[in-house]
């Protein structure tokens, strides 16, 4: 299968820095395997940015074109590990990875630790593939929060584990993709900002991938941009 995508960051209306890292760093079309990784950063001083850009670095060299993506994120998790060991400036650091390969064959294989989410957009249908490592995505799925009290929770920015932690367990999912699929991939910036209806309206109507991704950067950034948006859209060709 042949894939699009367009991939794009913006620092947002509120922080003075963007501790998001993503992959590639430029737009293009080519046959699978193709893979886009997005990761947010957190940590004090510009730790944040580093643990995110290790991250990507770690996970993202020529083994990710096949390699196990449990492992790869294990791999990310070691670099942002070692490095705040080393450096104590860096300690308590850590980033948020959705890691996502489009293989020739059409199979979507995701890894993924933190609050960043990957969406699939079928016939004009939104559907999270995702589930984020939040207190507040526990409450839901514990039926005490629904997704609407969710977005605006006082906790809803604490997550529970992400890489930079001992003992992670990496989400790992499949989904066979189809001709005329979309997919998103994004950092938390965009969904603390818009809920999944005006995401998915947005995917649904959109032209082309390019219009899909600023649309949703300017969304969020209309709503307040409380935080660095990161989006890329991924369309599947024949």
């Amino acid at each position: 299968m042949r894939y699009s995508w367009v991939i794009d960051s913006h620092v947002g209306m509120v922080r003075d820095a963007n501790e998001d890292a993503f992959f590639p760093e430029s737009d293009d079309a080519a046959d699978g395997p193709v893979v886009i990784a997005v990761a947010d950063g957190m940590g004090g001083a510009a730790a944040g940015e580093v643990a995110s850009r290790l991250a990507i670095d770690a996970s993202t060299g020529t083994e990710a074109d096949d390699g196990d993506v449990r492992q790869l994120l294990d791999r990310a998790n070691r670099a942002v590990l070692e490095a705040a060991e080393a450096e104590p400036a860096y300690a308590g650091m850590g980033t948020t990875m959705t890691l996502a390969r489009f293989g020739a064959d059409g199979l979507l294989q995701i890894g993924h630790v933190g609050d960043s989410r990957a969406y699939l957009v079928r016939d004009g249908e939104l559907r999270r593939l995702t589930t984020d490592d939040t207190v507040v995505e526990e409450m839901v799925r514990a039926g005490v929060l629904s997704e609407d009290e969710a977005r605006i929770h006082p906790r809803r920015h604490l997550i529970t584990q992400s890489l930079g932690m001992d003992g992670i367990v990496v989400q790992a999912i499949e989904e066979r993709l189809v001709e005329g699929d979309r997919v998103l991939v994004c950092s938390d910036g965009l969904t603390s900002m818009i809920d999944d209806n005006a995401i998915g309206d947005v995917l649904s109507h959109a032209e082309t991938p390019a219009d899909a991704v600023w649309l949703l950067i300017d969304a969020a950034n209309a709503a307040g941009g409380h935080d660095n948006t990161t989006v890329a859209v991924v369309d599947v060709g024949p």
